[in-house]
């Protein structure tokens, strides 16, 4: 009994895992590369949720699908949110007090609409795989689950090979190391950040329809995963990519073992106390440069 309960927690919390890093995986380039804490993020995944909620309803399309169809407007809306807060706070100096409140503002602001629009009943959406199982054994895997581990996966490793093998991408990585190298190589500071947020608010879009697929969403559910999604990008290493995927993982597992066998009010206090351990050993976290 022990063994099944074990090797049960530890396959869903890898796909818990999977989850969380695609969450995590724009703010880790926010606040990585770009230097911009970005804590508005999870705000961008619950708008994720209900736009695939709004096409899942009213087109029946797939929510993985539709998640997918809504990037480019959101990548197009993390542009323009970078071009105001440029002008606004980074142009003139005042990003580090004066931006966090910004962000702030734009997550209550995104939180209180669509409590006017939605009201705060939980929303979710429907798909033939949701509610299905799929068993090895005495394993048991919900397909709620593996699809969105799938699907993580994917969006991580295309993101890793556009910033590592692309020009644009190898620029987004250097824009926060060297900005005159970076204009001496004729690339625009700017422009590469611009692009770099609305990557990261992309990935929102896809990270929305993999939540309302875990299980329904209401405005406010994106609370939940603020402390979690820090704890993860600065777990693995400011801007690790890599480093994201792999404390993502490492924090479901715990917190899925810890659910399981002490209960689910001690997971996320644990998965904080890894964060604290790993910062005091090892302060640039598990993949960062020292």
């Amino acid at each position: 009994m022990f063994l099944d309960l074990f090797l049960n927690a530890v396959v869903a919390g890898i796909l818990l895992g999977g989850f969380y890093a695609a969450v995590a995986l724009g703010l880790s380039i926010t606040v990585g590369q770009l230097d911009i804490v970005n804590i508005a993020h999870p705000a961008f995944v619950i708008v994720g949720s209900y736009t695939t909620y709004i096409i899942n309803e009213s087109l029946g399309l797939d929510p993985i699908l539709a998640g997918v169809l809504a990037t480019p407007v959101f990548f197009v809306g993390g542009v323009l949110l970078y071009r105001f807060y440029y002008v606004s706070f980074e142009r003139t100096g005042q990003e580090s007090l004066s931006g966090l409140a910004f962000f702030f503002g734009v997550m209550f602001i995104v939180e209180v609409v669509l409590i006017m629009v939605y009201g705060v009943d939980y929303r979710l959406v429907e798909a033939e795989y949701i509610g299905k199982t799929i068993q090895f054994g005495f394993i048991i895997i919900p397909i709620r689950m593996l699809a969105p581990f799938l699907m993580a996966s994917v969006m991580t490793l295309g993101v890793y090979l556009y910033l590592s093998r692309t020009f644009n991408g190898r620029a987004i990585l250097a824009v926060s190391q060297d900005r005159l190298a970076l204009q001496l190589m004729g690339a625009d500071p700017v422009k590469i950040k611009q692009l770099a947020l609305g990557i990261a608010v992309a990935t929102a879009a896809v990270a929305g329809s993999l939540l309302i697929i875990i299980g329904p969403v209401e405005p406010s559910v994106g609370r939940l995963y603020i402390g979690r999604v820090f704890a993860i990008v600065i777990l693995g290493g400011m801007g690790s990519i890599g480093g994201t995927m792999t404390a993502a993982l490492m924090i479901g597992v715990v917190e899925s073992l810890v659910a399981t066998f002490y209960g689910p009010s001690w997971a996320p206090a644990v998965g904080f106390i890894i964060l604290l351990v790993t910062l005091a050993i090892r302060p640039q976290g598990l993949f960062g440069r020292a």
